[in-house]
């Protein structure tokens, strides 16, 4: 029977670093950020064209694929093998605000709008809305002080370079040359 072998002195503190290495990994949630605290930055990714409600309300059957050009835009997708579809798609990613997709699919017979499909798309204002993501801050920042607040301030001590009242002004402490020379 042969002796069971053994792993060289120096492959166990490897076999800890690879499991320590590895168990690190598994801080890492699924919304990215390393034990909620630290989150990464993420690139705000935007696709496609946005599209409106009025812009929706303008497009109707019968209008030429010039038209639709026009008022939507150069599709995103304008495939080959189906030339009689354009897809317009709008993707936005941006770091604290959930993803957001919309679609309108506009379909062509004989270069003129048979029909389209949009999905609930905004109107204007609803879209910068959804798109602005700046967090209100708890904090209100204090831009003046009331009489209490200003009678709390302490006033500051008298410096020593400070003349008694009633004593002239006698001019700086230093002599400075003119700014301008005389002559002209």
């Amino acid at each position: 029977m042969a002796a069971p072998t053994r792993f060289p002195s120096f492959m166990s503190p490897l076999v800890l670093v690879a499991a320590a290495t590895l168990a690190g990994c598994s801080t890492i949630s699924s919304d990215g950020s390393l034990l909620g605290f630290i989150t990464p930055y993420r690139m705000e990714v935007v696709q496609g064209n946005v599209v409106t409600q009025d812009m929706v309300a303008q497009l109707r059957p019968g209008l030429t694929g010039d038209q639709v050009r026009t008022l939507l835009g150069a599709p995103l997708l304008a495939d080959v093998f189906h030339a009689n579809r354009w897809d317009y798609v709008f993707t936005i990613r941006r770091q604290g605000a959930p993803a957001q997709q919309r679609r309108v699919t506009v379909f062509f017979e004989n270069d003129r709008v048979a029909r389209f499909e949009a999905d609930s798309v905004p109107t204007e204002r609803e879209f910068v809305a959804s798109i602005d993501v700046v967090k209100p801050s708890s904090r209100k920042t204090v831009l003046e002080l009331d009489e209490q607040q200003l009678r709390a301030i302490p006033v500051p001590a008298p410096s020593r370079s400070a003349q008694a009242p009633g004593t002239a002004a006698s001019g700086p402490l230093r002599s400075y040359p003119p700014l301008e020379t005389s002559v002209r």
